[in-house]
């Protein structure tokens, strides 16, 4: 795809050139851009070149003068311009592979590129990644990247992916070593596959490898309804074995999934190091409680406030945390909502994977002024859920007042609102 933009922020460079939503950035002095990598780098200059295609098909060529670190101000509609590098995988696990027909577009696309997982932290399996591919990253030494390693077994590997590249996983990653490339890890748990002494053997290679490993998630695999094998899902007693041979070693946290599993408190954050894995579900409890314990809560509201938590089923627990300490603000009634996924199944509890409908019936018997509703439901800078209908239509359909936070991590926007009654 071409690089579109997308929007332009407002009193920017770009702004103020006349760059516009639907325009084309064709090149930067000549050089036709392959991805934001290239944007970035181009940029890194004080006198620019650009020639843009309008919405109307014309052509300008644009001179202009900087400040060397001064952004342009163009948001662009993807951040790879060319064709994305897409996954050749056909992974036991893929969650691609267990949706049913009529959701997004969007979620039936397998990536496996190494520019999106530098640029917007998804992750890679390194399978397609080329010698090119390569040389690029140690020329511009890129980085860090977040790889999907599930086991450093060779056979397992190639077994787990379907793909006879990934039992190079060891020389890939030993590679990035060498060229003192730094990189986040992900193993995704498939009871009966990589866990148990397969576990401490990815475990015990990937400890080898030194500063450049940065971190490792171990997260439980996810299954659907829709699935036609018997993939095992993880149970209490995998959980509690996880969690046992991950604290042997540096580096390594299990998501919060494991710690509900296995009926054990979410670990403090001393144990997640600095989050850096956070958007995979490592840590992300305990940074939302230590978050609402920071706050001053005010002892009484002037005004009766009614609002309700409509959070997943795995952050139940955190959110009756919250509850309980909201409750002790005089005039103010807090209540809990698990929303319950009827539409893939009892097996997933994440609240990035909530439909429009299923909230709908979790909320539509609830009284309350607002009901507080996390922006990870929706996909990223739109209204829409994963089924592909809006906020608006879950508003209309139950006539309840909904707000919508957008960090996932804090409460600040709930007590802002709670401020306003005090």
């Amino acid at each position: 795809m071409p690089a579109l933009v997308s929007s332009v922020l407002e009193d920017s460079i770009a702004y103020e050139l006349g760059i516009e939503c639907g325009d084309i950035l064709l090149s930067i002095d000549g050089e036709k851009l392959q991805d934001m990598i290239d944007y970035n780098y181009m940029c890194k200059s004080e006198l620019l070149t650009l020639e843009i295609q309008k919405t109307n098909g014309e052509i300008e060529e644009i001179e202009l003068e900087k400040d060397y670190d001064e952004d342009l101000g163009i948001v662009f509609e993807s951040a790879v311009f060319d064709r994305v590098k897409p996954c050749l995988n056909n992974c036991i696990f893929c969650f691609v592979a267990q949706q049913p027909k009529g959701l997004r577009d969007t979620l039936y696309v397998k990536d496996d590129d190494y520019r999106l997982s530098y640029l917007q932290g998804t992750y890679i399996t390194t399978t397609n990644l080329t010698e090119k591919d390569k040389e690029r990253i140690a020329k511009l030494h890129l980085g860090p990247f977040y790889i999907s390693v599930h086991t450093t077994n060779p056979e397992l590997r190639v077994k787990m992916l379907r793909n006879p590249n990934a039992s190079k996983i060891m020389e890939n990653l030993l590679w990035f070593k060498d060229h003192d490339i730094p990189f986040h890890t992900q193993i995704v748990l498939c009871p009966g596959y990589n866990d148990g002494d397969e576990l401490r053997r990815t475990l015990e290679d990937l400890s080898t490898l030194g500063e450049v490993l940065l971190s490792v998630a171990i997260v439980p695999v996810g299954v659907t309804q829709f699935r036609s094998d018997e993939l095992k899902t993880v149970d209490r007693t995998v959980a509690e074995e996880t969690i046992k041979i991950a604290s042997v070693y540096t580096k390594v946290c299990c998501s919060d999934e494991f710690f509900l599993l296995a009926n054990k408190e979410i670990p403090q954050a001393e144990y997640y190091g600095n989050f850096s894995q956070l958007d995979d579900g490592v840590g992300a409890l305990r940074t939302i409680i230590d978050d609402f314990d920071s706050f001053n809560l005010p002892k009484r509201l002037k005004r009766r406030l009614n609002i309700a938590f409509a959070c997943s089923v795995a952050a139940k627990g955190a959110f009756e945390y919250i509850a309980t300490g909201l409750n002790r603000i005089g005039n103010l009634i807090c209540t809990v909502n698990p929303v319950k996924s009827t539409y893939w199944g009892k097996n997933i509890t994440v609240a990035g994977l909530i439909t429009s409908d299923d909230l709908i019936n979790s909320i539509k018997n609830i009284e309350a002024d607002y009901i507080i509703v996390p922006g990870i439901m929706l996909k990223p800078f739109s209204n829409l859920f994963l089924d592909g209908k809006s906020l608006d239509y879950v508003i209309e359909t139950t006539g309840k007042n909904l707000f919508v936070t957008h960090n996932n991590y804090s409460v600040e926007e709930v007590i802002d609102l709670i401020q306003e009654y005090v």
